[in-house]
């Protein structure tokens, strides 16, 4: 419904001083704040876009909520952020309401790396000219982890499918379902499997993020992958990190304080949480373990042991040193996330993590030989997933086609809201608006309460699909004709200037 939000306690990632929002169903929820380059879910320039999980789990199963002082308490579905939210613009793109990026809403086919360039250099998709190749943390805003996969073949997708058009791979001809990537212009600075230049990119299929090569290990040929392009705002997944000097790093894009060292120890998913929960630092207690798209928006794509000899994090922060599978030096830890992956006949037994260090794999090199190298697989900044639960005498051990090694026992560094203590207080334009009525039939009155040069109102269906658009200048009142929408709830957006509003409104 419409409202201010004053205590941010089930908005726990907005660091904002006004919201006004709308619960359209599970999947969207609107958001107002006032920005002056349009709708975003808040005035931060780097807001993280929810996971949208809602199940609750243990080691293996799908469990009713944990409560405070529960095992398994804190993770993913106890803390609601941003929810997802779209819009369908009727004109082949969609709109974040959360990040304010705009995105294609087909792909196409695929594409080289060096073909894609050219597209987005001369694409006009709905008469913009200025889309570009996003950037892993761009494309990662997408990502849903309430997909499922059953190893090679898709279950649910990792997108939201009502907005995005997403292909699988082409069994036809020798595909997999999940060679279905979508690349990024992020690239990997150092190489996989021992000499491969690599792109990162997100699978939408299995869940999974890592660099993949530029380059046919086998034949040379470009790869060829799938491109979403994005235009608008440039400064999504660029960190804002500032040292309070108390063992915590304040993020002032993202509206997120971190500890500023893991605590040296490796824990299992369990422990895990339950070490983020009781965690006092620095005067607060409401630490958390992170979701995956919050611990995401910390790695540093430019860093890692091969690029910098360090974690692929800024050097403000700090991790531990640990050793590879082979007890080599050099090598950062794996760190844990609160949300799930569900993949294969047990899709409960995963979480996500994210290497800070290479992300290694053991190998047979070459094919036959009976000798097993150690290769970093998918780049520093990977995430894949590992089980949950294990002993000590089985892990860490290596799993899959490229042998992922697998720790079970990993590093946690955790997260908290960043505190507001400035209540919101209603712009005057906005105490002025009037709609009525609602619930309504046939025609809509909205009333400005004062001429304004420009205003623009659209009516969206639940769907964030556009369903009418009004528009008038130097005008105080507007009447949108609605007998003819189908009854049900939607959204209307009305539109001042640079400043947005959104309203529920009731057709009966």
């Amino acid at each position: 419904m419409f409202g201010y939000i004053l205590s941010l306690k089930p908005f726990y990632r907005m660091s904002i001083l006004l919201v006004y929002c709308i619960k359209m169903n599970k999947h969207t929820t609107l958001f107002l704040a006032l920005s002056t380059t349009g709708v975003f879910a808040q005035s931060l320039t780097y807001p993280i876009v929810d996971t949208d999980v809602s199940d609750f789990y243990d080691h293996e199963a799908i469990i009713s909520a944990p409560q405070a002082g529960e095992a398994f308490y804190g993770q993913d579905a106890h803390y609601q952020g941003n929810q997802p939210a779209y819009t369908d613009n009727g004109n082949g793109t969609v709109s974040d309401n959360v990040t304010g990026l705009m995105w294609q809403k087909d792909m196409g086919v695929k594409r080289t790396y060096a073909e894609a360039l050219i597209v987005a250099d001369t694409m006009q998709l709905a008469g913009y000219t200025d889309w570009r190749i996003p950037t892993i943390k761009e494309l990662y805003s997408l990502a849903l982890f309430t997909g499922r996969c059953f190893g090679t073949d898709a279950v649910d997708l990792f997108i939201d499918t009502n907005f995005f058009a997403h292909p699988l791979g082409d069994e036809s001809i020798g595909e997999r379902e999940i060679d279905a990537q979508t690349w990024t212009c992020t690239p990997y600075n150092g190489l996989t499997m021992g000499g491969d230049s690599s792109i990162f990119g997100y699978n939408f299929v299995d869940g999974r993020l890592k660099a993949y090569p530029k380059y046919n290990p086998m034949s040379g040929a470009p790869t060829t992958m799938y491109f979403r392009m994005v235009r608008g705002n440039l400064s999504y997944g660029v960190n804002s990190f500032s040292d309070n000097n108390d063992g915590t790093i304040t993020d002032g894009a993202t509206g997120l304080m971190w500890q500023q060292t893991d605590d040296g120890n490796t824990h299992n998913w369990e422990e895990a949480l339950a070490y983020a929960e009781n965690l006092s630092l620095a005067g607060h207690a409401d630490w958390r373990l992170p979701n995956a798209k919050e611990l995401q928006s910390i790695v540093d794509y430019t860093r890692g042991p091969q690029a910098s000899n360090s974690a692929a994090i800024d050097p403000l922060f700090y991790c531990t040193p640990t050793f590879d599978y082979y007890g080599n030096a050099g090598q950062y830890g794996y760190y844990w996330t609160s949300s799930p992956l569900q993949d294969g006949p047990a899709p409960y037994t995963d979480a996500v993590y994210f290497c800070f260090g290479q992300a290694n794999g053991e190998m047979e090199a070459p094919a036959g030989s009976g000798n097993f190298m150690l290769f970093d697989a998918h780049g520093a900044g990977a995430q894949r997933n590992d089980p949950k639960a294990g002993d000590t005498a089985s892990f860490p051990d290596t799993f899959g086609p490229q042998g992922d090694v697998r720790y079970v026992f990993n590093y946690v560094r955790c997260v908290r809201n960043v505190d507001t203590s400035l209540a919101a207080k209603e712009p005057v334009w906005i105490e002025k608006i009037g709609l009525y009525p609602n619930p309504a039939s046939a025609q809509i009155h909205i009333q400005l309460g004062a001429i304004y040069p420009s205003v623009m109102v659209t009516l969206m269906d639940m769907r964030g699909t556009l369903i009418r658009t009004l528009h008038a200048e130097k005008s105080n009142a507007l009447l949108m004709q609605v007998a003819d929408v189908p009854r049900g709830i939607y959204a209307l957006r009305i539109e001042v200037g640079r400043m947005v509003l959104y309203r529920e409104l009731i057709l009966e």
